[in-house]
């Protein structure tokens, strides 16, 4: 595994990370009995094993924390932790960070982030009094969090968030199709390169957005569909290399163990050999082309 340092921060992280969601028995309401704590525990086991340092998880990841903090037991000097709060009010994000807490059995995280925002709306929501951004100022000066950043669905969100606030890191869906088909992300690739932030990228292996009631396969925790490497290895591959063509520092794969093993075995292939098939990606791009992405 190689590493890469984090933005400005002191933090030297695998290329790839481990997504919270690979640990989660339960998710989006539904319960999957053979990924209970046994699962988890083995799921993690190897990660460390892989030479995998950076963890990333949140309380909307049905019990994914509860089995994730038990799975990290001895190991979390080891790691890097990343936890979430999706709440916009500094009331409901404290309780949130405190069964972050609890549920993960540590007494801080090395990021801690705004999770998913989405709209200017949610911008105003957290920088209003009373807001979340209340608690996150503090949280560095307590060493709860020894730093924080946004995760973002929205480039302008994201971007009108880093110019109100001087964050760490942002994890954004830096998507081949996404970027190649709308440019999507690169201007915030921009300004958070000039800011010197970590770069966290999520759903490099994502086409689009499944269909209404089609069959999840083997992806049953993944809410957008994730290319299936093994029918299709090279697509994968081209995927995750032009993700890293983009100057992410890490990839986060979809919330199952396939494409996360996926991308651990082969992320060490694809820095050295960072050529990505442009063709077959133009080709697979006629196929999700005006196909809804989130």
């Amino acid at each position: 595994m190689q590493y890469r340092k984090l933005g400005n921060t002191d933090l030297q992280i695998s290329r790839v990370s481990y997504g919270g969601i690979v640990s989660a028995g339960f998710y989006d309401h539904v319960s999957y009995p053979s990924e209970g704590q046994e699962a988890s525990d083995r799921y993690v086991a190897w990660a460390l094993e892989e030479d995998v340092n950076y963890f990333d998880v949140a309380p909307a990841y049905g019990n994914a924390q509860e089995q994730l903090g038990r799975s990290l037991q001895g190991h979390r000097n080891e790691v890097s932790l990343a936890c979430k709060t999706a709440r916009r009010d500094r009331e409901g994000a404290e309780k949130d960070l405190q069964e972050s807490l609890k549920l993960l059995k540590t007494d801080h995280f090395d990021v801690y982030q705004l999770h998913a925002v989405s709209s200017l709306e949610d911008v105003e929501k957290a920088f209003a009094p009373g807001g979340v951004m209340e608690l996150m100022r503090t949280l560095k000066q307590r060493g709860i969090a020894r730093y924080l950043g946004i995760t973002a669905h929205s480039e302008d969100a994201a971007l009108e968030m880093i110019r109100l606030f001087p964050f760490d890191t942002v994890l954004f869906p830096f998507n081949w199709f996404m970027n190649m088909e709308h440019g999507m992300g690169n201007r915030l690739l921009e300004k958070a390169k000039e800011k010197k932030m970590g770069i966290l990228c999520m759903k490099a292996f994502i086409e689009r957005r499944w269909d209404p009631g089609e069959d999840r396969g083997c992806f049953p925790k993944s809410w957008c569909k994730p290319i299936d490497t093994d029918r299709e290895m090279e697509y994968g591959l081209s995927a995750m290399k032009y993700a890293l063509s983009l100057g992410v520092d890490t990839l986060i794969p979809p919330g199952n163990f396939k494409s996360f093993s996926f991308a651990v075995r082969h992320i060490d292939a694809c820095l050295d050999n960072p050529s990505y098939d442009g063709a077959l990606l133009r080709e697979k791009l006629k196929a999700v082309r005006g196909k809804p992405f989130f």
